[in-house]
């Protein structure tokens, strides 16, 4: 058995997403509550029962759902969040008069990481943090490896850093924030400072800045392997200022992109996505090789 992805929702009423690996689930995020999350798996052939840890890249409402913590608790699902913000997450457990009874037991369960050193989720899956620009708290991507398959998660990025690029170069899956359409952000009824806040570099990526990310993981990605990811995710659409059908027209010119392209939805589980590590067909060597020589000419 490999690894198999599912992102069981992605925006901002809540993000949360299933790794399923031979040494049990890992949630990446867990925005969308305990009993969605659950309908969501219905038919999935796995359930909340299996979760063996939750991997958060931040704090906010729509990536933490506070009303996890009892059956965190219950389930002794460790809970990994970024060393500066333990004592953020433990607070949640005393927000809520319901949530304090679990506070002690929910305390044992957290656990920190750094963006140094990777740390284990699960076992025989290695993850490492890298820290983003969002808001004033920042946010982490995480490289997962383990079982042969390789995974880049990023999401909430006010900007893309350049060791992003690096890091997610030589991956099999790779899932990254395509937020907003700018004129549709332009021209929406949002308070002037929030539309600065989301488009100032320390909010989120725009569909063009997404694009360009991706165009340039995958140039580095074919000088360093020869290879391309399996599925390329985009995540965390706003339901008010982007539009699907503009994704998939920007994203689909380039033709490497077209074919691996999977655009998460809010209200809607995707299907099992499972990387493998192939060699490319003959036909994408030649895709591979006309976009090196491309690149290298711009």
């Amino acid at each position: 058995m490999s690894i198999d992805l599912c992102v069981l929702g992605s925006g901002s009423g809540g993000n949360s997403s299933l790794l399923r690996t031979p040494s049990g689930c890992l949630l990446i995020d867990a925005g969308l509550g305990p009993r969605v999350t659950e309908t969501r798996l219905r038919g999935s052939g796995t359930s909340v029962d299996e979760i063996r840890a939750i991997c958060l890249t931040h704090l906010d409402h729509d990536h933490f759902n506070g009303n996890w913590i009892p059956t965190i608790v219950r389930h002794g699902i460790r809970v990994f969040v970024h060393s500066q913000r333990l004592n953020d997450l433990l607070r949640m457990a005393l927000r809520d008069e319901t949530r304090r009874i679990y506070r002690r037991d929910f305390k044992l369960l957290a656990q920190t990481f750094g963006t140094t050193d990777a740390f284990e989720p699960v076992e025989s899956l290695r993850c490492r943090a890298i820290p983003l620009a969002h808001d004033r708290n920042g946010s982490h991507a995480f490289r997962l490896e383990g079982f042969g398959v390789r995974i880049g998660w990023a999401t909430d990025l006010g900007r893309v850093p350049r060791q992003l690029i690096e890091h997610f170069a030589d991956v099999d899956v790779l899932a990254l924030e395509s937020n907003y359409d700018p004129a549709m952000q332009e021209s929406s009824s949002r308070p002037w400072f929030l539309k600065r806040r989301i488009m100032g570099g320390s909010g989120h990526l725009s569909n063009e800045q997404a694009f360009e990310a991706i165009r340039a993981i995958l140039d580095r990605s074919q000088r360093r392997r020869g290879c391309l990811p399996n599925h390329i995710v985009l995540l965390h659409r706003s339901r008010q200022c982007n539009c699907p059908r503009l994704m998939r027209r920007l994203f689909r010119q380039d033709p490497r992109v077209a074919a691996r392209l999977t655009v998460a939805d809010q209200h809607r589980r995707t299907h099992w996505l499972r990387p493998q590590r192939l060699q490319p067909a003959i036909g994408e060597q030649f895709l591979i090789e006309w976009s090196l020589s491309s690149a290298a000419a711009r």
